[in-house]
């Protein structure tokens, strides 16, 4: 994941100016200007995927929750989100791809200010990226869910943890 640390000087220029040359980001995915309503894969990691979403469930309810209400304005279908301890995906259909990039940068910003002031870490970098890609194909599509509910399977210790504090036993039964 951060292979360009491991890079030599001279490895890191050279990557770097082949970047410049193609008249992209320099160090990070480019973001693609598209037309009409589409389909986009966006996912958001803190910085060295440190666990500043997951400081609590409580931050971590409203990371879904901001997250979630700052798409709204800007998709037509959220179709699956994932919000983990140290980075989130969501799966949205939009026409309005520039303004909600533009958005989840204020989201960025906004939760960044609110938890380094909660942890007394006014110069910490929060958010390292956000990243997008395009929904290419129906396959495509149906891979990205699959990936969505398999992410948090990878962190197991938490998955088992969480199993073992709540379990489902008679789940639902006298509800109503």
């Amino acid at each position: 994941m951060y292979y360009y640390r491991t890079l030599t000087p001279e490895q890191r220029n050279e990557v770097v100016e082949h970047r410049r040359q193609q008249r992209r980001p320099w160090h990070s995915p480019p973001h693609w200007n598209f037309e009409g309503e589409r389909q986009f894969f966006i996912s958001g990691a803190c910085y060295e995927h440190a666990h500043v979403i997951g400081a609590d469930h409580e931050r971590m309810t409203e990371c879904e929750n901001d997250l979630l209400a700052a798409c709204g304005n800007y998709v037509s279908v959220i179709y699956a989100w994932c919000i983990l301890p140290n980075h989130y995906h969501i799966l949205v259909k939009t026409d309005r791809h520039k303004e909600l990039h533009k958005e989840i940068g204020r989201f960025h910003g906004r939760s960044s200010f609110k938890w380094n002031g909660e942890d007394q870490r006014r110069e910490r970098q929060v958010w390292h990226n956000c990243f997008d890609r395009a929904i290419k194909s129906y396959r495509h599509f149906w891979a990205t869910v699959n990936y969505f509910h398999n992410n948090p399977v990878h962190r197991r210790e938490m998955a088992e943890k969480i199993w073992r504090d709540y379990p489902i036993l008679d789940y639902g039964k006298k509800w109503d």
